[in-house]
């Protein structure tokens, strides 16, 4: 993967737009090797889908897009970002037992730090503010290696390179009822 990746979307503030930007965000992590069915990609969809409500429903008609960015470095860091042109930075509500809303950003929080990361706010240079998440980036590495039956390639799948002299837990264990079967790894084939 390379070292960068950025992706972007522009939507109009309306409720409709919540569900495009959590589709976005999906589309563009499956592509970049976060399965949509991933414990991970739930929290990211969560996230999302409370940003995009917040920019919809708190700037009070001042604001008539909002920007979702994502950007991916080195594979390790995973940054998602809500840009909106109201210049009120968001504040903690006090949760009544009764509220029906203002526990998004509560709802953020916690799962921002139960994954490791962190929530900033930054103003922009328009008047506007962008709420930036940022997460360890939990995809799966896809490696393949090619194993072998009586000399004829197989593809084996592994979701993270086991460690020294121990095989994947999830990796197919091949059974060996006739020819030898042997693994090399992609470098050795």
């Amino acid at each position: 993967m390379a070292d960068h990746l950025e992706a972007s979307v522009t939507l109009p503030s309306a409720p409709a737009s919540v569900s495009a930007a959590r589709t976005y965000v999906t589309d563009v992590l499956a592509e970049w090797g976060l399965p949509s069915d991933a414990e991970a990609a739930d929290t990211v969809r969560l996230i999302v889908s409370e940003l995009a409500t917040n920019a919809v429903q708190h700037t009070l008609g001042q604001s008539p897009t909002f920007t979702v960015d994502l950007l991916l470095d080195r594979d390790d860091r995973l940054r998602l970002g809500v840009t909106d042109s109201h210049p009120r930075l968001p504040k903690r509500l006090p949760a009544a037992v009764q509220q029906d809303n203002g526990r998004g950003l509560v709802i953020i929080r916690w799962l921002t730090a139960e994954c490791g990361g962190r929530l900033t706010v930054r103003p922009t240079r328009e008047g506007g503010k962008t709420i930036w998440v940022q997460l360890p980036w939990a995809a799966p590495v896809q490696q393949t290696a090619h194993a072998t039956i009586a000399g004829q390639p197989i593809p084996v799948t592994a979701s993270h390179p086991p460690p020294a002299g121990r095989p994947a837990p999830d990796a197919p264990r091949p059974v060996a009822t006739g020819p030898q079967v042997t693994t090399a790894s992609p470098q050795e084939s």
